[in-house]
């Protein structure tokens, strides 16, 4: 078999297929075993129906012949795929030019593919993320977190402000007239927003004895809710003062500055952590920024929500939870819910496309040893021979889109490397900062193609 592509108009390509007539004869055989066992024929057992009186039954020699055809060229479509290293993202419409009704078989198959789209300056990006390095601000914060454990609240005759503790009489009734919320002496930190944010809102610069008249939403609850509240009292946190002797009683260490010490020591690795996460987001952000909305296919975006709102489905029931009860539970319709998930698959779909864009204009390219370093992996996480996979691929059209996948993150990778990072005060952050004790924020190259493998894989499998 022989496939060749050329662009076509828009976003397409022709694939241009030619199968020997040794290879449709083989797939002649195979029609006729299969069909034979499948076919009753008095007289004959199953599996030993003559080729032609499979061709009688069926309307003649050209009439199983196209029966042949229809099931084979699927497969002579997705080798064609492989070989002409083709990644698809619809449907093909496939026009047999030659061969229907003998001698070798040809065929056209035009699909779409993912457009090359603009990133316009993508050299010249620059994020800005939170600083690698850990700072005092950083530790009196985790050192009053301490504090916060041991605090005394201490009433005060003054507005309550956040941070606050208020003790409050709480009631709300529903359109209907019913009370749904009834509870009296209720200890509350203002600005935690754990009942609603009305709540909040309402009680900073309330102080004792003030009534508080509000309606709010409730998740889950139908209709606004009107809230009543009554505040009894007010307290702030009375902290301990961070000195040697609160150190000493509060923590294994002697002195606040040896657990100052300590504490640096812990949030390194977290600091660190969160700075190249932060540089990753940024990066990309960036990066999808420069492509136009325009320019984005339907056909990826859609294909994107039906995938997550199917893993969403999945992930729920494994939990035993029903999508309308999910639906109810977080106060959303099922169109509200695909909107929302809309809004995330064509984020996604354009950082695909940018950092596909990136890797043809830095002409990244994977090699052969690349991609069997990568299929290799797959095979070992399968406990399957790399050949076993390999074949999965080829059959299932897939080889060009783990391949692609490992170009996308060669391409993260070049960005992460290029982009210019400051903290947020303007500094400069060496690239060293965001490696020291660990790999940089762009490695695992594998990644992206880890995660098309398996898709590839399991659907060769299915």
């Amino acid at each position: 078999m022989r496939a060749i592509s050329e662009a076509v108009e828009g976003n397409k390509v022709r694939l241009s297929v030619e199968v020997d007539e040794a290879e449709v004869e083989r797939v002649m055989d195979d029609a006729v075993r299969s069909l034979s066992r499948q076919v009753r024929v008095p007289g004959f057992r199953p599996g030993k129906v003559p080729r032609q009186v499979l061709e009688a039954r069926m309307g003649g020699a050209v009439a199983l012949r196209a029966e042949a055809l229809r099931e084979a060229i699927p497969d002579f479509y997705a080798r064609a795929l492989s070989e002409a290293e083709v990644d698809p993202i619809s449907q093909p419409e496939i026009d047999i030019t030659a061969g229907e009704e003998s001698g070798p078989l040809a065929f056209d198959a035009v699909v779409e593919v993912r457009p090359v789209v603009g990133i316009p300056g993508y050299a010249g990006l620059a994020v800005t993320i939170p600083a690698p390095a850990v700072t005092d601000a950083d530790l009196d914060a985790q050192v009053d977190r301490m504090r916060e454990t041991e605090a005394e609240l201490v009433e005060v005759d003054r507005p309550a402000i956040d941070g606050d503790n208020v003790t409050v009489d709480l009631h709300g009734t529903d359109s209907s007239g019913d009370e749904v919320v009834a509870t009296d002496d209720f200890l509350y930190e203002v600005g935690s927003g754990r009942v609603v944010a009305a709540l909040d809102e309402e009680l900073r610069g309330a102080k004792v004895g003030d009534v508080l008249a509000f309606d709010a939403d409730v998740p889950g609850v139908e209709g606004q809710i009107a809230f009543r509240v009554l505040v009894k009292d007010v307290k702030e946190k009375k902290l301990p003062a961070a000195t040697d002797d609160w150190a000493a009683e509060s923590s294994e260490f002697a002195t606040l500055a040896e657990l100052r010490e300590d504490l640096r020591k812990r949030l390194s690795p977290v600091k660190l952590v969160q700075s190249q996460m932060a540089l990753r987001e940024a990066a990309v952000a960036a990066l999808v920024a420069l492509v136009e909305e325009e320019q984005v296919p339907e056909v990826l975006v859609e294909e994107e929500v039906r995938e997550r709102v199917h893993d969403l489905g999945h992930r729920l029931e494994e939990q035993r939870i029903s999508m309308q009860d999910f639906l109810r539970a977080t106060g959303r319709s099922g169109d509200d819910l695909v909107e929302e998930v809309r809004t995330e698959a064509r984020r996604s779909v354009r950082a695909d496309l940018a950092l596909r864009a990136l890797a043809e204009a830095e002409a990244l390219e994977v090699t052969d040893d690349e991609l069997a370093a990568e299929i290799d992996a797959m095979a070992e996480r399968m406990s399957l021979s790399a050949e076993d996979v390999r074949d999965r691929l080829a059959r299932a059209g897939r080889m060009a889109a783990v391949r692609s996948e490992q170009r996308k993150a060669k391409a993260l990778t070049w960005l992460l490397d290029h982009v210019e990072v400051v903290d947020e005060d303007g500094n400069p952050v060496p690239r060293e900062d965001l490696t020291a004790g660990g790999e940089a924020a762009g490695d695992g190259s594998g990644a992206g193609a880890e995660q098309v493998g398996d898709a590839a894989t399991g659907e060769a499998e299915g």
